[in-house]
């Protein structure tokens, strides 16, 4: 899928992170969500190839990219790391300063990028999530039923890796197939290429990293943000499917004002996938918000 988008391997300190390029015009750099690859972005990416130059990257742990092992204190896997890694890929096309789209995990790199980097992400669209401190701050019954994988794969090892391990196929299609639409609003060449990467040795222990880390060293991280009263600064644009349980759980608009300074969003009509489920919508709100904000002089 995305052939249309010219393949790179970037390296950074030892880890090779997949990625592709096409377009023309301002720099946008795309991040994906679990358990899937940068293959999710295959009905928006075309035509927004048509208003930027679109990078797309694998995180770390998922899709092409490596498996870096990790360590304790799951260092290896925080966002601050993946953030880093963003910025890499972004340098190695030649771009310093960019706009970034980022769903699900990779919009939680996205909001450690713009906070240690500010002056690299000039605005920033976040789909479907609520800051990671404030979700487990709230966690209830509701959103503990419906993100189980959450708590499951922070578990220790190797349970999580050798059950995931056991049938990847399976585990992709249960997280996948267990919210709103189902496993129907995807394309079956993207669900095989996410059962096609999840079956790669090292995946199941790169996203229970992913994971370990966003409960833990990740939690650090924001809780110094917030200790400090760092915000973002940059204009943000927050997006959440309305029959998603993010909407049913959190006030995901009041939650994202208490950690921006600059704030819009609303709802899509679609659940968490949304730019497999509702890329017509996603696409207008893309093109609106990354058209409004000009450069400062």
């Amino acid at each position: 899928m995305l052939n249309d988008f010219q393949p790179l391997t970037v390296h950074r300190d030892g880890v090779a992170l997949h990625t592709r390029a096409g377009g023309g015009g301002p720099p946008l750099l795309l991040l994906h969500g679990h358990p899937q690859s940068m293959a999710m972005w295959h009905r928006v990416a075309p035509e927004l190839a048509r208003h930027f130059t679109v990078v797309l990257m694998d995180l770390r742990g998922y899709g092409d990219s490596a498996r870096p092992a990790s360590d304790a204190a799951h260092a290896a896997y925080s966002k601050r790391e993946m953030a880093l890694d963003a910025l890499a890929v972004m340098a190695a096309y030649g771009f310093s300063r960019f706009d970034v789209l980022a769903h699900d995990r990779g919009a939680r790199v996205a909001h450690r990028l713009a906070m240690d980097h500010a002056a690299a992400v000039r605005r920033l669209m976040l789909l479907d999530i609520a800051p990671t401190l404030a979700m487990y701050a709230h966690t209830g019954e509701a959103f503990a039923r419906a993100y189980w994988h959450w708590f499951f794969l922070i578990q220790p090892p190797p349970l999580p890796e050798v059950l995931i391990e056991s049938d990847p196929a399976r585990y992709v299609r249960s997280v996948m197939g267990s919210r709103h639409a189902g496993l129907d609003a995807f394309d079956a060449a993207a669900l095989a290429e996410y059962a096609r990467c999840a079956a790669i040795p090292g995946t199941a222990a790169s996203i229970c990293e992913d994971y370990r880390a966003s409960a833990s060293i990740d939690l650090d991280h924001d809780r110094a943000d917030v200790a400090a009263g760092r915000v973002l600064a940059q204009p943000l644009r927050v997006l959440w499917g309305e029959h998603g349980t993010v909407a049913r759980c959190f006030d995901v608009l009041a939650l994202w004002r208490e950690r921006a300074s600059q704030v819009s969003g609303q709802s899509l009509p679609c659940g968490h996938y949304i730019a497999e489920e509702s890329p017509r919508h996603l696409l207008q709100e893309a093109l609106s918000f990354l058209s409004t904000f000009q450069e400062s002089p």
